[in-house]
């Protein structure tokens, strides 16, 4: 056996799953066919709960402190301070260079290689001749090893995208604002002292600075901002999966299914996800990160599928700031929810599977 357990993909979900093996005493290994560091359009706010996750692997990202959140629309706004302490914008790839370096420090190997060809037995994984234990498919939204496994579900909603551009300029606001327009929402989020970056989710199909031009509030405060790169996009967001095993194989992260990024859980879902995948490996009992993983995503999928649908209708997407100001309690309540993130949440091991 080469290694007990083989990572492939090397995002945030991927690294933080090889560091919760090196702590359980598993030998590891991660492909990861991009240069670092790895980039992706994300709205790049960790919330308290993700900032506590990485807290427990040591490591910690530089960025712009984060109180809480704010929707704004129509002239108004709604905020929720974060209960459980302040949260953390960080830039993707300031996040991949601290938890690459942990990884480094960890003694991991990691390989610019590609997954592709998986076989598997009672004993172990075979991965492009590679022997291990088991494989963690942790390859992002549009996992192929999730295609091959035949692990993937056809999506039945509405296909939304995101798009995600770097602004120069200091904050105007230490609060993730989610600007709500028409037919889209565009996020705001400081990451440095001089460095603000802002996404936009839609299932409208166009340009970035044309679905910007539908937030001229926003617009108005990014005039004259110089631009820190080129615009990333991804998408479609969901993604659903028939199961997250596969004989020895785990799929962690968006590999695992995703229903959206509305409430910013992305980089904590992966983390938790990492650290169930590795216990189950670690005790020999792989169906338990599947009898696991529904409950450990279970709040992420309600609330998120809940309210992308709520929000679908244009009248209701008019109303969600004003609902949000008059039910400021509520709003709290479920800005809380989110941050508090998902650490605790595997409770019970015998919860029963669900579709995601």
């Amino acid at each position: 056996m080469s290694v007990d357990l083989l990572v492939a993909g090397g995002g945030p979900a991927g690294l933080a799953t090889a560091l919760h093996a090196v702590r359980a005493g598993l030998s590891v290994r991660v492909w990861e066919p991009r240069s670092d560091p790895v980039d992706k359009a994300c709205g790049e706010g960790l919330m308290p709960g993700a900032l506590a996750l990485l807290a427990e692997l040591d490591v910690d990202p530089p960025g712009h402190a984060l109180r809480g959140i704010r929707y704004v629309g129509g002239g108004r706004a709604a905020t929720a301070d974060f209960g459980a302490g302040p949260g953390r914008g960080v830039r993707r790839t300031a996040l991949h260079d601290a938890l690459a370096h942990a990884v480094r420090e960890a003694g991991v190997t990691v390989e610019h290689r590609t997954a592709r060809e998986v076989r598997q037995d009672d004993a172990g994984v075979t991965v492009d001749g590679e022997r291990a234990g088991h494989l963690v498919a942790a390859d992002g939204l549009h996992s192929p090893l999730r295609r091959a496994l035949g692990l993937e579900r056809a999506p039945r909603a509405r296909r939304r995208h995101g798009l995600r551009r770097h602004y120069r300029l200091a904050p105007w606001t230490s609060y993730v604002e989610v600007h709500w327009g028409a037919a889209a929402e565009a996020y705001v989020t400081p990451v440095a002292d001089d460095l603000v970056g802002v996404a936009v989710l839609t299932s409208q199909r166009a340009g970035y600075d044309e679905h910007l031009a539908a937030f001229p509030a926003l617009r108005e405060r990014l005039a004259g901002a110089e631009p820190d790169g080129d615009v990333r996009g991804a998408g479609p967001l969901r993604q659903r999966t028939r199961a997250r095993t596969a004989g020895r194989v785990l799929l962690v992260g968006d590999a695992a299914g995703y229903v959206d990024a509305l409430t910013g859980e992305g980089v904590a879902l992966g983390l938790a996800q990492a650290r169930a995948a590795v216990d189950a490996v670690a005790a020999g009992d792989v169906a338990r990160y599947e009898r696991e993983w529904p409950r450990l995503t279970r709040r992420y999928r309600w609330l998120t599928a809940g309210l992308v649908a709520a929000t679908r209708p244009a009248p209701a997407r008019r109303a969600i700031v004003p609902v949000a100001r008059a039910a400021r309690p509520v709003f709290g309540l479920v800005v809380d929810q989110l941050a508090s993130g998902h650490g605790r949440d595997v409770t019970r091991p015998d919860a029963a599977p669900a579709r995601a």
